[in-house]
């Protein structure tokens, strides 16, 4: 079972036309990716990558013409609200933002807009995903696992390809790895993907990789104590926050700041969290349990 995504998804790229979006599009096709349409605003009646992808100005043409049912966002920030609020508006029911630095107040009203629609948003800020099909969507470097029964979610992309990899080059496989995104707040977090991992037959362990600055993990220990019944793995780096901060709030005034990446690891530990102090130590903590 491929969480989100698999080898049937017929994905929309927006902001294909661009340097981002055409050099990552042009790689998951190559990995086996069902790329079907293009969206930019003024290009419609364009074809890119060899004449293999259409392009359309709108989401709503785009979909209509093919049937899209996932989109990956590599507009610039300063389109992205618009962007975003496009393809919501359509419902398309996978959004993958790769786009980050998207504005605080933006992401709220995106947010808020997405309560009444049947869509998940991944991002902004993500890295992407890799399926059990081993697809890498979005901008995650192909070839880097290989199959197996660990889910894997992070909010950091490149320090999980690096652990994805480390777990392939000791033989160890993944079933799903999604990249939540490294803004203050995101469309999906820990909590949402940990359900999903709950659910996958093909997930066994849940490996979860953190970072200070949020109060994301903090928040997710609770769920995973009450409702997480598969092992979970943890790693957590990033350095503390200075102390004249633990009190203060992030600049929505709507989301604590975490103390330190010491409570994020305190918080695991508490809801049985198994913790890594070293990447080099997670393969073995997975062939522990």
């Amino acid at each position: 079972m491929s969480l989100l995504i698999n080898q049937n998804t017929k994905i929309l790229i927006q902001g294909i036309t661009g340097d981002k979006g055409s050099f990552y599009a042009d790689q998951m096709l190559k990995g086996g990716a069902q790329i079907v349409v293009g969206v930019s605003p003024g290009k419609g009646g364009d074809w890119v990558l060899d004449g293999k992808i259409p392009v359309f100005d709108t989401i709503d043409a785009a979909v209509e013409a093919t049937g899209a049912d996932a989109s990956i966002v590599f507009v610039p920030a300063r389109n992205a609200y618009d962007a975003l609020m496009e393809s919501i508006s359509a419902e398309i029911p996978l959004i993958i933002c790769i786009t980050g630095d998207i504005p605080i107040q933006d992401i709220l009203l995106i947010k808020e807009y997405t309560k009444n629609k049947s869509v998940r948003i991944i991002g902004p800020g993500s890295p992407g995903m890799i399926t059990s099909e081993k697809l890498s969507i979005g901008v995650v470097p192909q070839n880097i696992s290989i199959k197996g029964n660990v889910g894997v979610v992070s909010r950091s992309g490149p320090l999980a390809y690096e652990i994805i990899f480390e777990l392939r080059q000791a033989g160890l496989g993944i079933s799903s790895f999604i990249g939540i995104g490294n803004a203050p707040i995101v469309g999906s977090d820990f909590t949402d993907i940990l359900e999903s991992f709950e659910m996958d037959p093909a997930t066994e362990k849940i490996l979860l990789i953190g970072e200070g600055g949020t109060n994301l993990e903090e928040k997710v220990a609770g769920f995973i104590a009450e409702h997480i019944t598969k092992p979970v793995i943890g790693y957590v780096a990033g350095s503390s926050i200075s102390p004249e901060k633990e009190n203060t709030t992030m600049r929505t005034g709507k989301e604590p700041v975490a103390r330190s990446v010491e409570s994020k690891i305190d918080a695991f530990k508490s809801a049985g969290v198994r913790i890594a102090a070293l990447p080099q130590e997670i393969p073995t903590l997975i062939r522990s349990i």
